[in-house]
């Protein structure tokens, strides 16, 4: 009965798997968008339900110690989900407004989230690879859906470009940690781990194929022109529930395969966070583009992310996986109310010059759009600023304060481009009048939802924070063999 145990351990990305495989039947025998779009919020959102469920049960492996389960592989499965399902729920009218509303969309979406949840879940070198690789691939067609214009499948061929380029060091690296250590097992990599120079080889190399996931600088180049050029929802799902998966991938890699003693691995990633902080906020500073600026933002917040890794500590790991939480939350609400605004017709609505006096039109969306950007600069009540506290302490507390100190001025820096579209909405005048078309009662709902997790979470912070603490307290690394 051990197949039981293995299926239900997986239950989430076998949902969006199958759903995945049947969507793409539907579309091939029926082009029925609506029953594909149903079909996808349904089975997320009982993915999700699955993986909330499982966040408070026991912690595991499965599958011959392939995957595991339960304590932060469910928290990671749960924030991919969510980044998943309410991207799939801003999608249907922007889609339908610009004449993209395709079935196949919803298919890759829940094909790459089954990647998605494979990456986080992964116990193995090869179940790393999988994961990656098939979320990869769906991106890479999601980053194409603009055919015929040219920043579409520029995004679309310098993202698979780059992907592939990066894929070579992944794979590069895990053959030379296998011929460091006879195996591909993170845990049994960790036990035979040593200082030879094959062994920090294979994992640096490793450790570069993840920076280029997650848009770390110097492995950062592909992501605003693929930001730019792919669907702005799209955008949302790559920029929230990929990045996700990934830092989750990583922390585990790090936590459990890769230890202090044959290298220092931490020095290393402050390095990275610091150049990836200061670089993506500075590059933010000066862009006109909408999109291109949340591109540079999720690169900069990459870098505030490692410096949670940085720390090395079970409070940095903490404060690393709240932070993703909160980024999926803001980031998703910021992207909607941008796809809204864009899908407009008579004015180029991702230069944000073209804001100008938004805020009055539409006071709902001017209001949320700014809660999301307040949230992103780390003002609080909002949810952002908790983040960021917690992996800045968790880093001075850790003994690693030059690189809180240029977390937090790099930050107070990113307030100048993140308050820029307020200013436009509702201290300028606008230059034109263009009629903006009323959102409708599911965007709303969800962007409405979005906003007061920012608050709430912001405030009520202490609960998920202590169960994410708990993880690490019951020494989850340790219950894992690692």
């Amino acid at each position: 009965m051990n197949y039981l145990h293995d299926i239900t351990a997986f239950l989430p990305g076998i949902i969006t798997g199958l759903a995945g495989l049947i969507a793409i039947v539907i579309d091939s025998y029926k082009d029925d968008h609506g029953a594909i779009y149903g079909l996808t919020v349904v089975s997320l959102t009982a993915a999700l339900t699955l993986s909330i469920m499982d966040m408070f049960g026991t912690a595991g492996t499965a599958f011959s110690g392939m995957i595991t389960y339960g304590g932060v592989t469910a928290f990671g499965n749960a924030i991919v989900l969510f980044g998943s399902l309410f991207c799939v729920l801003i999608s249907r009218e922007y889609l339908s407004a610009i004449d993209h509303d395709y079935g196949e969309i919803y298919a890759m979406i829940l094909c790459a989230t089954a990647g998605m949840l494979g990456l986080a879940s992964a116990n193995n070198l090869i179940m790393i690879f999988i994961g990656i690789e098939t979320m990869s691939i769906c991106l890479y067609v999601l980053a194409g859906v603009f055919k015929g214009r040219k920043t579409g499948a520029e995004a679309s061929l310098k993202y698979f470009l780059l992907g592939a380029f990066s894929t070579g060091f992944l794979l590069y690296g895990m053959a030379l940690l296998y011929g460091a250590t006879g195996t591909l097992s993170l845990p049994a990599i960790a036990e035979a781990a040593s200082s030879n120079l094959l062994f920090i080889a294979g994992a640096g190399l490793l450790l570069i194929g993840f920076f280029f996931k997650i848009s770390a600088v110097p492995f950062h180049m592909w992501t605003p022109d693929v930001y730019q050029g792919t669907p702005t929802t799209l955008t949302a799902y790559m920029a929230t529930a990929s990045k996700s998966a990934s830092f989750i991938a990583l922390i585990i890699v790090v936590s459990k395969m890769i230890p202090d003693s044959t290298a220092n691995w931490s020095e290393v990633i402050e390095v990275v966070a610091v150049i990836t902080m200061i670089l993506g906020n500075l590059i933010a500073l000066v862009q006109d583009n909408i999109k291109r600026m949340l591109a540079y933002s999720s690169i900069a917040h990459a870098g505030y992310l490692l410096v949670g890794l940085a720390a090395g500590t079970p409070e940095g790991y903490t404060a690393m996986l709240f932070y993703l939480f909160a980024y999926s939350i803001m980031n998703v609400g910021a992207f909607g109310v941008v796809a809204y605004y864009e899908r407009q017709q008579g004015l180029d609505f991702t230069d944000v010059n073209n804001y100008a006096g938004l805020g009055f039109k539409r006071p709902l969306m001017g209001v949320m759009l700014s809660f999301f950007l307040f949230s992103l600069a780390g003002i609080p009540p909002f949810v952002g600023f908790i983040g960021k506290y917690m992996v800045f302490a968790a880093a001075i507390n850790a003994g690693y304060l030059t690189i809180a100190i240029v977390g937090v001025l790099a930050s107070a820096a990113s307030v100048y481009y993140y308050l820029r579209p307020m200013v436009y909405m509702y201290f300028r005048d606008p230059h034109k009048d263009v009629p903006l078309v009323k959102s409708g009662w599911l965007l709303r709902s969800t962007l409405i939802v979005l906003a007061a997790m920012t608050i709430y979470f912001g405030v009520a912070f202490g609960d998920l924070h202590n169960l994410l603490s708990s993880y690490y307290a019951s020494d989850w690394i340790a219950l894992l063999g690692g």
